[in-house]
């Protein structure tokens, strides 16, 4: 990598050039279940520094066919996307600016933290939401096309971005948005490297329109392949490449900066709270919940809810004293309720107001509404929590149980293989204790959690992976729970993307002939791979596994 650094500061590049040993070792990790360590790691301060990357390592392709580039900002993909034995850019470090805020849009560097992001944008809100929203950063989450628990009600990131920065595998930045037939004709036209993929985007998506249509998952989330079918729409005259960058998990090229559609925050909210006996009934209860119209509609297991529980002292040090003595008492009334049998699924229904009293009558309203058929849906009580104060302590189980998890058993390790499925919620009542079957039928200690209202799953087994009977339950286990995800026309990935770990089975999701569109458009935009090798639809399962973890 000598070659790489003095070619770097030959460009005047002015960020950070690191292969100490303690960094590439950090560096090797995000939150997946794989190891990759780098060569090199960067951390560019200008567009110009990442774009001068990109032009050296174009330049020098040819002779190192080895040689690439991974994105990487906070580091939080489950997925494997963030790591690369070759060169690590490091957008958090220095690409964290907030730029500006105008109307109800926001524009900024992708290495700024979400939490950080959302303090400057007031009344306003980036709807995507996800639950590691204190921990990720902007970039990753367009880069990963994140939703969360208000996915339900505002979608994905893909909704949200509607123009961006992009430097392109010629190592030159652009900026990239929605154009109409007169504008599309226009950028093929150029004779530049910007036109040429403008130009074969466009016979591609035209010549296999009505196959690439046909492939869009039918489900509410979807994460995995690349989203073809929202790039060009017939009956709009729309072009919109922002679509197929979005969710590219940094495959295709880098965003630079982003400018983000921002909603208005609800001043108030609620949740009914639903304790369930059984779950057989869920696919009829699920309907008339929605029919609602519901904010957000979250679930956890029964698993869940006892690790809440048992580790109990563990959210002293998570909350402090004064939020977890008040967690304790508003737990008392739910202690109660446990008298009554514990229940094998929590649900979790938000609503969203402008007042309190609006909140307050759309939760008595479904309250009245499933009253009369308790004894029907197997329900064994019900919790009003009419203000947000009110609903945290749910919220505090929903969220914080992966985080238990991780921390509280000891000698295993988060292994996010089928952490992300989604089926129709109508589905869920046969599909659930078919996932439960599965997860007992190869021993797994794992919890199950999700957004219900999308069918929308996330299943994080702890294992021992460095334990050879432990890493051989991974293919046969992902096998059956793919094909059961499958079978009932689901998608392998809500939220969490394809990576490492979900890219070898795109073909067994798409087919081949929609798995080779995918990998043609990888071949468009990046026609020498330099942009994050053996992702996405260039993933195979024999290097996947080869990267596994094996010390923790």
């Amino acid at each position: 990598m000598e070659e790489i650094k003095q070619a770097l500061e030959k460009r005047k590049f002015s960020g950070d050039i690191e292969d100490a040993p303690e960094t590439l070792e950090f560096y090797s990790h995000d939150a997946s279940m794989f190891e990759l360590k780098p060569k090199l790691v960067i951390a560019p301060k200008t567009a110009d520094d990442v774009a001068a990357a990109v032009q050296i390592v174009a330049e020098r392709k040819a002779h190192d066919a080895h040689l690439s580039l991974t994105a990487r900002s906070a580091g939080t993909d489950m997925s494997g996307a963030a790591i690369n034995d070759s060169i690590i850019v490091d957008f958090n470090r220095h690409l964290n600016k907030f730029i500006k805020l105008s109307g109800d849009k926001a524009t900024t560097q992708p290495g700024i933290f979400f939490r950080d992001f959302d303090q400057h944008t007031g009344d306003l809100l980036l709807p995507s939401y996800p639950a590691s929203r204190d921990l990720c950063s902007v970039g990753g989450m367009v880069n990963n096309n994140s939703g969360g628990e208000k996915s339900l009600e505002f979608g994905k990131t893909n909704k949200y971005v509607p123009e961006m920065k992009f430097v392109f595998a010629d190592g030159v930045e652009r900026v990239v948005k929605p154009l109409n037939k007169k504008q599309l004709d226009e950028k093929m036209a150029q004779k530049d490297f910007e036109g040429k993929v403008y130009r074969e985007m466009f016979q591609l998506v035209e010549k296999h329109y009505d196959v690439i249509k046909a492939a869009e998952p039918k489900v509410s989330k979807d994460s995995t392949g690349y989203h073809l079918w929202n790039v060009w729409d017939r009956e709009t005259g729309i072009f919109d490449l922002t679509q197929v960058i979005i969710g590219a998990q940094g495959t295709l090229g880098f965003v630079t900066e982003a400018t983000l559609k921002l909603v208005p925050r609800r001043a108030h909210s609620g949740l009914l709270v639903l304790f369930m006996h059984d779950i057989d009934a869920l696919g009829e209860l699920i309907p008339k919940v929605l029919e609602h119209k519901p904010a957000t509609f979250e679930s956890f297991d029964d698993k869940t809810l006892w690790l809440s529980i048992k580790f109990m002292p563990s959210f002293l040090k998570m909350l402090g004293p004064v939020k977890f003595i008040h967690l304790l008492f508003s737990l008392i009334p739910d202690g109660l309720q446990l008298l009554r049998g514990i229940p094998k699924l929590v649900l979790m229904v938000e609503f969203n107001g402008d007042t309190e009293q609006e909140v307050r009558d759309k939760v008595r309203a479904l309250h009245k509404e499933l009253g009369h058929l308790k004894g029907r849906y197997e329900i064994n009580g019900f919790e009003e929590t009419p203000t947000e104060a009110k609903s945290e302590k749910f919220w505090i189980m929903r969220r914080r149980s992966f985080q238990l998890l991780r921390s509280k058993v000891k000698d295993k390790h988060t292994a996010p293989f089928i952490d992300d499925l989604i089926v129709n919620p109508e589905h869920l009542a046969e599909f659930l204790p078919k996932i439960r079957h599965i997860i007992k039928k190869y021993k797994l200690f794992a919890t199950i959690a999700g957004h219900m209202g999308d069918g929308n799953f996330h299943i994080i087994p702890l294992m021992k992976l460095e334990d050879e009977r432990d890493r051989k339950k991974l293919l046969p286990a992902m096998k059956e729970v793919n094909n059961l995800v499958l079978k009932y026309g689901g998608s392998l990935s809500g939220e969490h993307n394809d990576g490492l770990v979900r890219g070898p089975w795109l073909e067994q999701m798409y087919g081949k002939e929609v798995v080779h569109l995918f990998r043609e458009t990888k071949n468009i935009f990046d026609p020498q791979h330099i942009f994050n090798p053996h992702k996405k639809a260039n993933a195979t399962w024999d290097y996947s596994y080869s990267h596994i973890r094996e010390h923790f």
